[in-house]
């Protein structure tokens, strides 16, 4: 037995769920960083013999006879059961991604064909001792995205694969973005470890910049060194998926009908349309009829990643199904029918509304700077920066902190920033976030300006620092409601109540300080006490209307459906400004 061992590793070993032994560690007053962390023998000791009193205090329990036949209680209802994980891996280009999930493929994918899969679907499960693990094989974090985009969670977790010999680079950033823009949990695969330049520390190093900060160094994120091409460290990495699924809990119902998302369509010219779906609840069956988006389907047949043909699927299990009536979009949600004419009506239903929307011009995507300074009620601000230069990008960077500091209502998140112009990709994930993107020193491509103003994204690009400066303050200051305070503009005293027909009583008045404004917010005060409330609805100069009338001259005021003015009353106009921030 070693001197120390790792949570994770004493909960294996005891045989319990890894949230159960951090309840035990808490009780003992025990500090941890994370389920990874290790601990003294000593503490581990305690644990085992406090697990082993609670087994043996569970085997000595009497079992009287009327619990042992009393009903369980009607509101008590099980738990859904556990289900597998869902996992993306996303990362630079050359950083090994492709060859991770090749060897994970050729290894872990159970009943495979000679010569390996011989039909892709887009996703697949492997196994682990420690249970399956489905993997979505997507061209990156685009895809990621867009899925998510359309409202489906379809990722649990999201690897990033990194190489050791290159560390962090503007896609990894990428993935990384719309990882937590996802909300989902960030496991890190530090890749080709086997080279000779191979410098883990420094990617290390490099992640905490982008604050996240690895176990060894007293942060949460796990990472782990692998190397794609012979194998080493990828059996960790597996454990590490289950152990990050086991803290999440993850489950859900087998029984009912269906949901899912379709993960990716294809037109086969020999068979059709064939749809990849990943089932989230329930149980997906031959001859059951869908609906996805704006299609339908008639479930004819379904295949797995090997092409066998399978009759069921149930939550986090991927398959190519056949029988959609027009091809699905990627990230649509799929839910189960009763019947064709329910689909059929489901889908016309949706027809309809979209082209109500579409008619009424409120189909539009994306937020703007209108949209962000039009609603003050918002207090998270996502920004994605592009600059010219490293240094360029660090200013801006500041500059933006110290403004989100002078607001407490509001919180800004840089999403995204890097060097060089802005792409499609940044696009994507501000349609995601709700996020503006805002360019210094560099020009993004006509294509992505046209992209751009089509999905109703804010793209901005400055050339003069203190016009990104100004509207960034705009962007901030409009998120917070906006804080009114009274403010006396002047006083009249009413001298003398006219009787105008069809005007009712206007009170003849002298404007003892300040000013008279139509359309003035009023009170009326009569004896030291407020009897009216409203404003002022006509203002005269003998018989002239005026806009307003200064101190020392005479007037007639006539209040906002108020007819009861008296001599001697005292007329208060003000108005209501704003606080600055």
């Amino acid at each position: 037995m070693s001197e120390k061992v790792r949570i994770y590793q004493l909960a294996k070993e005891l045989g319990i769920d890894t949230k159960d032994l951090l309840a035990h560690l808490d009780s003992l007053g025990v500090e941890y960083k994370s389920h990874s962390s290790t601990l003294e023998e000593d503490v581990a000791e305690t644990i085992r013999q406090l697990v082993s009193e609670e087994r043996g205090e569970v085997a000595a329990a009497p079992q009287p006879q009327a619990a042992a036949t009393a009903p369980a209680p009607a509101e008590a209802q099980p738990a859904a059961p556990h289900r597998a994980p869902v996992v993306t891996v996303m990362g630079h280009v050359d950083h090994g991604k492709t060859s991770l999930l090749d060897f994970i493929r050729k290894t872990r994918v159970a009943d495979k064909e000679a010569g390996g899969i011989t039909q892709h679907i887009g996703a697949y499960r492997v196994e682990t001792p420690n249970g399956p693990i489905t993997f979505l094989d997507t061209p990156g974090h685009e895809a990621f995205t867009t899925i998510r985009q359309r409202g489906a969670s379809a990722t649990d977790i999201a690897v990033i694969v990194i190489a050791a010999d290159d560390s962090i680079m503007p896609q990894t950033r990428e993935a990384i973005a719309h990882a937590r823009a996802a909300g989902v949990p960030i496991i890190i695969a530090i890749n080709k470890t086997d080279l000779p330049q191979a410098n883990v520390d420094k990617v290390k190093q490099d992640l905490m910049r982008l604050e996240l900060v690895p176990e060894d160094y007293g942060g949460d994120t796990i990472t782990v060194p692998i190397s794609a091409k012979t194998g080493a460290g990828v059996d960790q990495l597996l454990e590490m998926i289950s152990l990050v699924a086991e803290l999440e809990d993850l489950r859900a119902p087998v029984d009912g009908p269906a949901e899912g998302v379709i993960i990716e369509s294809v037109l086969d010219k020999r068979a059709g349309v064939l749809a990849t779906v990943l089932v989230q609840k329930g149980t997906l069956r031959v001859a059951d009829y869908l609906v996805s988006g704006e299609v339908w389907a008639k479930v004819r047949r379904m295949t797995d990643e090997n092409g066998q043909t399978v009759a069921e699927a149930g939550p986090s299990v991927p398959v190519q199904i056949l029988g959609f009536s027009e091809q699905p979009v990627a990230g649509d949600k799929i839910v189960s029918a009763p019947d064709e004419a329910t689909a059929k009506a489901i889908v016309a239903e949706r027809r309809a509304a979209r082209e109500e929307a579409e008619r009424e011009g409120i189909g539009k995507k994306g937020v703007t700077l209108a949209d962000l300074f039009g609603k003050p009620k918002a207090v998270k601000i996502n920004l994605i920066l592009r600059a010219d230069t490293q240094g360029s990008l660090e200013a801006i960077k500041g500059v933006i902190a110290r403004e989100a500091e002078q607001v407490e209502e509001v919180d800004v998140e840089v999403m995204l920033d890097a060097v060089g112009a802005p792409t499609e990709s940044d696009l994507l994930l501000a349609s995601t976030a709700g996020a503006t993107v805002m360019s210094f020193g560099v020009t993004a491509p006509g294509s992505v300006k046209k992209a751009a103003e089509r999905q109703g994204i804010t793209l901005k690009s400055y050339r003069i620092i203190y016009d990104l400066i100004e509207d960034v303050q705009r962007l901030i200051k409009g998120q917070i409601e906006p804080e009114f305070e009274e403010q006396v503009i002047g006083h009249a005293e009413v001298r003398q109540v006219i009787h105008v027909p069809r005007s009712g009583n206007i009170a003849g008045s002298y404007v003892t300080d300040g000013v008279i404004r139509r359309g003035a917010k009023a009170r009326l005060i009569r004896g030291g006490r407020e009897v009216y409330k409203g404003s002022v609805a006509q203002l005269r100069r003998f018989k002239d209307d005026v806009r307003e009338v200064a101190t020392g001259f005479e007037c007639g005021i006539n209040l906002q459906n108020y007819d009861n003015v008296q001599e001697g009353d005292i007329i208060e106009a003000y108005e209501m400004v704003e606080v600055p921030v």
